[in-house]
Formats: C-alpha cells, sequence, structure tokens
C-alpha cells in the first residue's frame, strides 16, 4: 500500500512563514499581500541601513554610548522597536493567513505562526526593558534637561573629573571619601592621566572661594583630627555657610582636591560600596593577581588583627577570580598595611576592571546593576553634556593613553604634606610635552575610587610593601 504523499501545501505554509519571521514581510510577497510585503520589507531594510550607518561613522562603541547618555534618541528608539515588533509580527499572521489552507494539521500551523511572532516578540521586549530602564538611570543621575549636540570641550584643552568612593550607609553617621582620584582627560587625544590622594592628609588648604574658608582660613589645620576625608563631613556638620547649596560636602571636597592638585575640577562621580560589589558581580568577578594577604571582615584594633565572628578570612597571595565582596576587600582593606598600599591594591583592581569587562555580561545583568547604579551612583554632568562625554569617553578607547601619577609616601608627608611640590609633579603629568619619560613600573598605575571598611580611623603600623612607592607618571598596562 503506497503512502500518501505530504501536501504540498504544508511546505509553502511553513516556508514562507518562517521566510516572513526570519525577513519582515518577505513571506508575503510571492501573496496578494506583495504590496505590504514589500513595504515592510524596504522600511526594515532602510532601518537597518540607518542603523549601519549610525554605526560606522560613531563607531560601534562611540555609537552605543551615544545612544545610551541620550534620553530623545532612547524613546525614539523604544517606539520603533514596538512599532515595529508589532508590524513585523502583523506580517508574519498575514503570511500565515493568506498561506493556510483547508485540511489536517490547521492546529499544528496555528501554533507554528504564534511561535514565530514569539521568536520576534521576545527579544523586541527584552529592548523596551532594558531602553526604559536605560531612560530612567539617564533621568536618575542627570535629571531630564535638554540635550545638545554642541561641542562642549570647545576652547577648552583638559577636562577634570573627580572620582569618589563613599562608605555612606545606614549604619553609619555621615559620608567618609576614603577613596579619591581625579582623572584628566586631554579632550582632544583622549590621554588621560589618573592622580589618587590619600584620604588621610592633613593640612589640606581650603580656598578662599569655599566657605568653609571662613573656619579655616589656613587650612584643615588640627592634627590628625582633620583629614582630607573629613571634609565633606565637616562641610554637611555647617549648612548654614552654604545657603542654597543641595550638597555642600561634595562641593567642599572638590574645592578643596582641586586646590592640592591645582586643577579646575569639572565634574565628579561618587560611587559607594555597594554600587561597587554590584559592579564586580555583575562583571562575573574580575581575576587579580593578589601579590600580599589580606584579611577580610577585618578591622585593626591597638595593633591587632581583629574578625568578625573571631572568624578568619585572608585573600591569599596568586591569579584568581574576586567577586563582589573579595574585590571590594582587596582594593579597601587598611587592616595590616598602609594607605599606601591600598592605594595599589586599588589601582590593580581598576585595571582588572577595565580591561575584563565583559559587554554581554553586563548586559544579561543589565536590569539588576541599573537599580545599583541609580541607589549608589551619583554624577553632576547633565543631560546636555552627556553625549559630548560619550564621545570622549569613545576618544579615550580608541586612541587615547591611560597614566597614573600616585600620590604615594614617597613624595608626600601625609601630616605635612608639601602641596607645592604635589602641583608641579601634577602640572609636570599632564604637559603634552614631558621633559622625561615615564617609567613604568609592575606595581604602580591607576587608582580607582574605592571605598572604605567599616571601622574607624586608627593609627596603624606601617608594613611592608610589594615594591618601593614611585612618583613617576605610570602606563596603565604596568598594573599588577
Amino acid at each position: 500500500m503506497r503512502r500518501r504523499s505530504a501536501d504540498p501545501r504544508n511546505g509553502r505554509f511553513y516556508g514562507l512563514t518562517a521566510l516572513s519571521t526570519l525577513l519582515p514581510g518577505a513571506g508575503l510577497i510571492p501573496t496578494r499581500r506583495r504590496p505590504f510585503g514589500v513595504l515592510l520589507l524596504l522600511s526594515s531594510a532602510l532601518v537597518v541601513l540607518l542603523a549601519l550607518f549610525y554605526a560606522w561613522r560613531k563607531g560601534l562603541l562611540g555609537a552605543a554610548l551615544d545612544l545610551a547618555v541620550r534620553p530623545t534618541l532612547l524613546i525614539a528608539l523604544l517606539v520603533i522597536v514596538v512599532v515595529g515588533a508589532i508590524l513585523w509580527c502583523l506580517g508574519i499572521l498575514l503570511t500565515a493567513r493568506e498561506t493556510d489552507h483547508e485540511g489536517p494539521g490547521g492546529r499544528w500551523r496555528s501554533l507554528f505562526a504564534i511561535a514565530c511572532c514569539l521568536v520576534v516578540l521576545a527579544p523586541a521586549a527584552k529592548a523596551v526593558q532594558y531602553l526604559t530602564i536605560q531612560r530612567d538611570v539617564v533621568s536618575v543621575l542627570t535629571g531630564d534637561a535638554d540635550e545638545s549636540d554642541a561641542n562642549e570641550w570647545a576652547g577648552q584643552p583638559r577636562v577634570n573629573v573627580l572620582l569618589l568612593g563613599s562608605d555612606a550607609g545606614s549604619d553609619r553617621i555621615g559620608v567618609r571619601t576614603d577613596s579619591m582620584m581625579v582623572a584628566s582627560i586631554d579632550t582632544t587625544t583622549g590621554d588621560t592621566v589618573l592622580f589618587g590622594l590619600p584620604r588621610n592628609l592633613e593640612r589640606v588648604p581650603i580656598p578662599a572661594s569655599n566657605p568653609l574658608s571662613q573656619l579655616w582660613p589656613n587650612g584643615y589645620d588640627c592634627g590628625d583630627e582633620c583629614l582630607l576625608n573629613g571634609i565633606w563631613t565637616l562641610a554637611t556638620d555647617n549648612p548654614d555657610l552654604f545657603p542654597g547649596e543641595d550638597n555642600p560636602g561634595l562641593r567642599s571636597t572638590r574645592d578643596v582636591i582641586g586646590e592640592i592638585l591645582g586643577l579646575d575640577i569639572d565634574r565628579t562621580l561618587v560611587v559607594d560600596l555597594k554600587g561597587f560589589e554590584a559592579l564586580v558581580n555583575a562583571m562575573g568577578g574580575v581575576e587579580v593577581n593578589v601579590q600580599e594577604r589580606v584579611c577580610m571582615d577585618c578591622q585593626l584594633r591597638n595593633g591587632r588583627i581583629i574578625f568578625s565572628n573571631d572568624e578568619e578570612k585572608w585573600i591569599e597571595p596568586g591569579r584568581q577570580r574576586l567577586d563582589g565582596k573579595k574585590a571590594l576587600w582587596y582594593a579597601r582593606s587598611r587592616a595590616g598595611s598602609d594607605d599606601f598600599s591600598r592605594m595599589r591594591r586599588q589601582r590593580c583592581v581598576t585595571g582588572a576592571i577595565l580591561s575584563q569587562a565583559n559587554p554581554a555580561e553586563l548586559l544579561k545583568n543589565y536590569p539588576a546593576l541599573a537599580e545599583v547604579v541609580k541607589n549608589n551612583v551619583t554624577v553632576d554632568i547633565p543631560t546636555s553634556e552627556l553625549p559630548a562625554w560619550a564621545d570622549l569617553v569613545g576618544t579615550i578607547q580608541e586612541k587615547g593613553t591611560i597614566r597614573s601619577l600616585p600620590i604615594t609616601n614617597k613624595v608626600v608627608d601625609v601630616t605635612d604634606p608639601d602641596f607645592d611640590e604635589i602641583r608641579e609633579l601634577v602640572q609636570s603629568a599632564i604637559d603634552p610635552q614631558p621633559t622625561t619619560p615615564a617609567s613604568p613600573s609592575p606595581s604602580e598605575s591607576t587608582e580607582y575610587p574605592s571605598e572604605e571598611p567599616t571601622e574607624e580611623p586608627t593609627d596603624e603600623p606601617s608594613s611592608p610593601t610589594p615594591t618601593a612607592p614611585t612618583d613617576e607618571v605610570q602606563d596603565l598596562a604596568a598594573t599588577c
């Protein structure tokens, strides 16, 4: 008995419906709905070509950054995704309807058409989610100001950004900015120099333009009770000196650090503990060559390392992958070492984050990461400047160099710092034609704003560090 041959109409149905799923409207061209199919296909091709031109003109990274910081463009793209997904699904359903026929298997053909629509709608829904989240993040961080395509850096050879690590939290009084760094960026070449500052600098100068100078006209000078990382709290404790100022602590910290380095600080970014830890976790951890044994969940009391719950936890030397908590402690722990050792470890972790950030991993965890960013990151960059910053970041990535000048104990006596010498070093580092070449060292590079453990400041003994400190400008590639 001969087997009944397959109905050729089924092949036409499944083939053309699948074609409309791969190429919007393509399956309608052999049907009476040909005009709509051609229109849908050409419209889709036009959108793809515009996107490719946009990516070609700005570069893939530049296009992604430019899109991410433009709220209006994000909304437009969201509308395009929603309308496009609806029209695409309409094309699939019309193709299924035009090619369907009477006969067995009708239920399977209906299920196939629905499955094809889900193939389109699922990624579209995820795209809408991410675009909505990004629009919300930009609004929270910068406010809803008008966008601009103006050259923000016209006539400005360098832009200086203050990066602060904060340990503010519900269980702490005030804000301690125990990790402080300034990134000075050449707006033409993207060449960047990073300046890190010890948290326990004494006698820091307060510019006359800052109201705190009324209390401390000769600098913040009262011994080891007056440290650089206390400026924020000092300002917030004297709100009457800052009428109409939303954040006197941030303003004063920015003013003082600018005075120390001899730089005009243009913008600031503050990250707290939770934000740093979440970033590392969203990356899937960072691989670090741990060069010294570092304790976790610990603090120093009377010269002894004390562990929480009397349980010793250590990050042992050797190359390993650190999760968010371990990376945070490795970058921040001071028990058993000094601030300059901690600054070196921060540069190591920063180098790992910059070199190992995986866009696919970050994208997968983006919804949770974005929520953390909204609650744990503060910037004073208005929306109108974001496109210019996106272009500048793209310039740094494509052709800029990143170097570091660590302000270490080789050049700074934290109890009696020579601020004139610091300013001379800073100016020499940002000079486009330095008189002496930088000397890379395997232990020195960039610093990153990180945060401080919960212990209160203590008089800690110095401990040996893996290598001798330096006051030379270093390449980021020399980290670890």
